[in-house]
C-alpha cells in the first residue's frame, strides 16, 4: 500500500506498531480492513499446541533501534526478525550454526545485514522488496557439509544484504 501511494510512511509506521503489538487475530482487523486484497477473516481459535523448544523460532524485534547478534550466540534453525525502521545485524561467523537456518524477515523501512561464515550459502529468492534492495554476495546453491540459509519475507522500504565478512590487512569485519 505504501509503494502504491495508498498510505503515508507515518500511517505505515502506525499500522505496523499495531500489527506487531497484536496478541489476537481480532487485533489485526483494524489496521488491515481498508487495504486492498482479500478480506481479513479471523480464524476460529483452537487451543495451541506448545512446540518442542527446538521447533520454536527465535523471534527478534526492534522498532527504530539497532538489533545486533554477534560473537557466540544461540542460533536456532528458525529465526524470525521484525523491524519497523531499525537496523538488524546478524553475524553468524563466530558461533555454532545448524546445517540449515530458516530466516524470516519482516522489515518496514529498516535494513538487515546477515554475515555468514565462510563457505556458507544463502537462498534469498523468497524475499519480496517493495522499494528497497536485496543483495546477496554468496552462492545460493547448498553445498554438502556447509551451512545453508533460507532467507524469505518482506521488506517495504528497507535493504537486505547477505555476505561474508570483509577481509582487510588480516582483519575481518
Amino acid at each position: 500500500a505504501l509503494a502504491e501511494g495508498r498510505i503515508t510512511l507515518d500511517e505505515l509506521e502506525e499500522r505496523l506498531t499495531v500489527v506487531y503489538a497484536a496478541r489476537y487475530a481480532a487485533d489485526l482487523l483494524p489496521p488491515l480492513e481498508d487495504l486492498p486484497g482479500d478480506a481479513v477473516v479471523p480464524v476460529q481459535h483452537v487451543a495451541p499446541t506448545v512446540p518442542a523448544p527446538s521447533d520454536r523460532p527465535l523471534v527478534l524485534r526492534t522498532g527504530m533501534g539497532t538489533l545486533r547478534r554477534s560473537g557466540p550466540w544461540t542460533v536456532h534453525s528458525r529465526i524470525r526478525v521484525q523491524s519497523v525502521m531499525g537496523s538488524v545485524i546478524l553475524d553468524f561467523c563466530d558461533t555454532a550454526v545448524p546445517p540449515v537456518v530458516d530466516v524470516s524477515l519482516e522489515l518496514g523501512a529498516g535494513s538487515a545485514r546477515l554475515l555468514l561464515p565462510d563457505g556458507a550459502t544463502a537462498d534469498v529468492d523468497g524475499l519480496v522488496s517493495g522499494m528497497g534492495t536485496v543483495r546477496s554476495k554468496v552462492a545460493s546453491t547448498p553445498v554438502p557439509g556447509r551451512p545453508h540459509f533460507r532467507v524469505h519475507g518482506r521488506s517495504a522500504m528497507g535493504s537486505v544484504t547477505v555476505r561474508y565478512r570483509y577481509r582487510m590487512a588480516g582483519h575481518r569485519f
